[in-house]
């Protein structure tokens, strides 16, 4: 799992940042992409990257202002002529399908590939399958705005298929049973279980991506006990009245809101235009006066979350 921002601005393009669009790539648990907000330009940031759109899933939209949805029109359309076929879900609130269905039905732009909409307005869980669980919460803004929590689901250990191997059991329907954990006679009487040869379980990720929102404690419990959080940091905390204003967050109040939430790591994004990147690194330094493991993102920023450690044991 790593996390790739292609941009990080809020309100208007910058020279220095773009506007909101996360990638999540997942091209080792299931060789596919998530996409967290698509403000303007995102395709163009896409193509500084390695990115490919057909191998973009899903798309997770935080909320219905400008900034984080006027580049969707164009990368679905660039999509089919990249070789997009199969099926994307846009996640998103009331008003996501109507807007792009009338964007694309207005341009008349075409494609084969199937795009199927999950607008949301009640809190929980809204994708689920064998490997991954997205659930959300409401947050505080001027409209709608929610924030997203993606749990991966607890691994199975790996089969020790060398170890089995040197110690004589053949490769074939014996080594299906011991992955069961089940206990198997070789034809010299010897007896293995399977749970000998079974590496540690390994733990699920947790990330949390919020949209914009003023300090909550929704954004706390959506975050409570995440290994990423991904927090809002439109203003810096001298900027705190207008933050209010503007239904936003400082870098302080992201830091605190990662303190309370037993967070491991805090990234910074969606950061005002009035800030040059002296502005952004100081942000970084206050914030972490406040919640040490505080990063503060640029466009084409990547970070990486680690698998966790076995199943049971100390962090």
């Amino acid at each position: 799992m790593d996390l790739l921002f292609l941009g990080t601005g809020s309100g208007v393009p910058a020279k220095h940042r773009n506007l909101s669009s996360i990638v999540l790539k997942l091209l080792d648990e299931r060789n596919s992409l998530w996409l967290f907000d698509c403000g303007e330009s995102t395709q163009h940031q896409i193509l500084n990257t390695t990115v490919k759109p057909r191998k973009i899933e899903k798309i997770f939209i935080t909320h219905m202002h400008g900034d984080h949805i006027f580049g969707l029109p164009g990368l679905l359309s660039s999509r089919a002529f990249q070789g997009g076929e199969t099926l994307l879900t846009i996640y998103g609130p009331p008003g996501i399908k109507q807007y792009v269905t009338m964007s694309l039905k207005l341009s008349q732009s075409h494609f084969r590939y199937p795009i199927r909409f999950v607008e949301f307005s009640e809190e929980g869980v809204i994708f689920e399958d064998d490997q991954f669980i997205v659930s959300i919460k409401k947050l505080k803004h001027g409209i709608p705005s929610y924030g997203f929590r993606v749990q991966e689901k607890d691994r199975e250990g790996e089969l020790m298929a060398d170890a089995l191997k040197d110690i004589g059991v053949p490769f074939g329907p014996l080594f299906g049973q011991l992955k069961q954990g089940k206990t198997v006679k070789l034809e010299d009487g010897r007896e293995i279980n399977g749970r000998d040869y079974i590496g540690p379980s390994q733990k699920g990720r947790v990330l949390t991506i919020l949209g914009d929102t003023l300090k909550s404690q929704a954004s706390v419990e959506l975050a409570n006990d995440t290994d990423v959080l991904v927090h809002e940091s439109t203003f810096t905390s001298d900027d705190q009245k207008l933050a209010t204003s503007y239904n936003h967050s400082t870098n302080v109040d992201a830091a605190m809101t990662a303190k309370e939430a037993n967070a491991k790591k805090l990234l910074l994004t969606h950061v005002s235009a009035r800030y040059l990147y002296a502005d952004s690194k100081a942000m970084e330094r206050e914030a972490r006066t406040v919640f040490p493991e505080t990063y503060m993102m640029n466009d084409f920023s990547e970070v990486s979350i680690p698998v966790r450690k076995e199943v049971g044991t100390d962090e």
